[in-house]
């Protein structure tokens, strides 16, 4: 029985939250995935990555769950990694100072990552207090993408977990797999049919002159559209990156105004360029466009492939027009 499996996972590792299964929903990593070698390479990149960032504090962390629970790491993090300094108590030695620091330094991280709909986000004070290693790893990988995107995490990382639902007629459960770090698209798995490749990823794979004159389409396509607001875009690959001149670009092409206060005109920080260019792949959702296997966080880190996309798919649409 798949109940049974559950609660003697819990028994061997992790004393059950009675007041966590009885809130509805809780998810549980399975035993088996919990030996993942990529599970615990991701792990340790995680570890090295917090440690080498708080070197000069003195602070090192050894386990990401017990390491972290308390808001003192997370806090540190934030602070150097943001220059953000909250009022809030450096040890926090009582659970409710615990979790109010983590209210506290949770609330201003997610605003830093650019993370406005809580619906989407993968970890809560309550996950991260409770030690809960899936919600840890979510919120890492996370600060990772917005604060050091250079940073090479392990790709394709996904563990299978087993959804726990309690409602009036008792405990549902299922297994799901959850993704913790996106693949790349190379290996079998996704060039096992050349038809079904993004025409950008097979472009990329042309000689460099078939390359540039595509860019060079693209690029006439975008600055012609840009004129009217006196704007002109030279470089590419590295414009696009703060999401402003995207979210100008749609709106003069999709001939909506984007106001001003709903995005940064001139960001200067990871997440407020996190912030704009999701607004922009939310609002090209919006319109119909469909860009797959782009990540907000791919444009902000000048990925050639992942801008290529979102102005292809532009230019697909509106160079008729």
């Amino acid at each position: 029985m798949m109940e049974a499996a559950v609660f003697e996972y819990h028994k061997e590792e992790d004393p059950l939250d009675i007041e966590d299964f009885q809130a509805g929903k809780k998810k549980l990593i399975q035993p088996a995935s919990l030996k993942d070698p990529k599970l615990e390479k991701l792990k340790q990149t995680l570890v090295y990555w917090i440690n080498s960032t708080l070197k000069a504090e003195h602070i090192v962390v050894q386990n990401l769950e017990e390491d972290l629970y308390d808001g003192l790491v997370l806090h540190h993090l934030l602070s150097k990694l943001a220059g953000v300094h909250l009022p809030v108590e450096e040890m926090a030695m009582t659970t409710t100072a615990q979790i109010h620091k983590l209210e506290v330094v949770l609330e201003e991280l997610d605003k830093r990552l650019g993370l406005q709909d809580s619906s989407r986000i993968k970890w809560n004070v309550k996950l991260i207090h409770n030690k809960d290693l899936l919600a840890t790893i979510h919120l890492l990988v996370a600060m990772v993408r917005c604060f050091q995107p250079e940073l090479d995490l392990p790709l394709n990382v996904k563990v299978e977990v087993i959804l726990v639902e309690t409602n009036k007629s008792g405990i549902k459960s299922e297994v799901q797999t959850e993704i913790l770090t996106a693949k790349r698209d190379v290996g079998s798995d996704s060039l096992s049919n050349t038809e079904k490749e993004d025409p950008i990823e097979q472009l990329l794979k042309l000689e460099t002159h078939k390359v540039n004159t595509v860019k060079k389409a693209i690029l006439h396509f975008v600055n012609q559209n840009m004129s009217t607001m006196g704007l002109q875009v030279a470089d590419m690959d590295k414009q696009f990156a703060d999401g402003v001149i995207l979210l100008l670009l749609i709106g003069q092409l999709e001939g909506f105004f984007i106001p001003l206060h709903d995005f940064n005109l001139t960001p200067v920080s990871p997440s407020e360029m996190l912030h704009n260019v999701t607004l922009a792949l939310d609002l090209l959702t919006d319109t119909g466009l469909q860009v797959s296997n782009v990540d907000p966080q791919d444009i902000v880190s000048q990925d050639v492939a992942a801008t290529l996309k979102i102005l292809y798919a532009l230019f697909k649409k509106h160079k008729g027009k």
